[in-house]
C-alpha cells in the first residue's frame, strides 16, 4: 500500500516565509531555509516551495533561496513560480529540486508540460491549479475555474478539463489548490479534490483549508487525493508533522513514520 504524503507548503516573498488567506494579506513568518530544514526533520515527505510573486512580477525565482534549502533537506523538494520555459525548469534543477511545479506558465503556454516531460521525465513535473468556485457555465460546466498570477487573473477555463489536459500533456503529478479554502483552515475543498483526482489517473496533492488533523484524514480518504498539502497549522506551531501523522496513522490512513 502507497503511503499518503504529509508536504509542507512554503510561499515565499522577496526571499522570506509568508503566509496569506485566499492569497491575500500575506505577511512575513520567518526563514524559509531554516523552517524547511524543521520540517525535514520532523519527518515530512516532500516539500513544496513557491515563488508567490514571480509570475506576476514577471520576473525568475530566487534560485539562491532553492540552492539554500536543497542544500539543507533530503527528501523530494518541488518548486513553482515563474517558470516559463524549459530553461526555467532546468536552472530550478541544477539549483537543487527534483521537481518543477508549472502553473500560470503551463496556462499561457500548455507545450512547456510536454517539452518539460520530455527532456526531463514527467515524474519531474508537477501542474500546479489555482482554483476558484464559480457559476456553472458552458464553458465551465464544473463550477471550478482556473485562475492565473497569484489569483489575479481568470482564465475562462474549467478546472477538470484543464486537468486531464495536464495530464495528456504530461504532467507526472497535480497539485491542485482551492483560492476559496486557502488559508481559512475550515478544510479542504473536497468536492473539488475528489472531482480531479477522479477525472485522472496521476498522482492528486490537496491544497488549501487544512487546519487540523481530521481535514487531511478526510482529504486523502473523501477527497481521494495521493497526499495533502498544508501551511498554517504547522508554520504557527499548532501541530507538529509528527502530530499529524500520529492522527492520520490511528484514523487508519498509511503513512511513513521516523518513529
Amino acid at each position: 500500500m502507497l503511503s499518503k504524503r504529509i508536504i509542507p507548503c512554503l510561499d515565499v516573498r522577496n526571499g522570506r516565509l509568508t503566509k496569506g488567506i485566499k492569497f491575500k494579506d500575506n505577511v512575513d513568518i520567518g526563514d524559509p531555509v531554516e523552517t524547511a530544514r524543521k520540517y525535514y526533520e520532523e519527518g515530512a515527505d516532500e516539500i513544496v516551495f513557491y515563488d508567490i510573486t514571480a509570475s506576476h512580477e514577471a520576473r525568475g525565482i530566487f534560485l539562491d533561496v532553492v540552492e539554500k534549502v536543497a542544500s539543507e533537506i533530503f527528501i523530494p523538494f518541488s518548486v513553482g513560480g515563474g517558470i516559463n520555459s524549459v530553461d526555467d525548469m532546468r536552472d530550478v534543477l541544477v539549483a537543487g529540486a527534483e521537481k518543477v511545479s508549472v502553473n500560470s506558465g503551463a496556462v499561457k503556454n500548455p507545450d512547456i508540460i510536454s517539452e518539460g516531460a520530455a527532456r526531463f521525465g514527467s515524474q519531474c513535473i508537477v501542474l500546479g491549479m489555482d482554483v476558484k468556485r464559480v457559476k456553472k457555465t458552458k464553458d465551465i460546466p464544473s463550477g471550478f475555474e482556473i485562475v492565473i498570477h497569484g489569483g489575479r487573473k481568470h482564465m475562462g477555463i474549467d478546472a477538470i478539463e484543464w486537468a486531464k489536459t495536464g495530464e495528456a500533456l504530461g504532467a507526472g503529478e497535480i497539485c491542485l489548490n482551492s483560492i476559496d479554502a486557502d488559508g481559512v483552515k475550515e478544510g479542504y475543498d473536497l468536492e473539488l479534490t475528489r472531482l480531479v483526482a477522479d477525472s485522472v489517473t496521476i498522482p492528486v496533492i490537496a491544497s488549501g483549508g487544512a487546519g487540523n488533523p481530521d481535514h487531511m484524514v478526510e482529504a486523502v480518504t473523501e477527497g481521494r487525493a495521493t497526499a495533502a498539502l498544508i501551511a498554517s497549522i504547522v508554520h504557527y506551531g499548532e501541530y507538529t508533522i509528527p502530530d499529524l501523522k500520529k492522527h492520520m496513522k490511528e484514523a487508519g490512513v498509511h503513512v511513513r513514520t521516523i518513529w
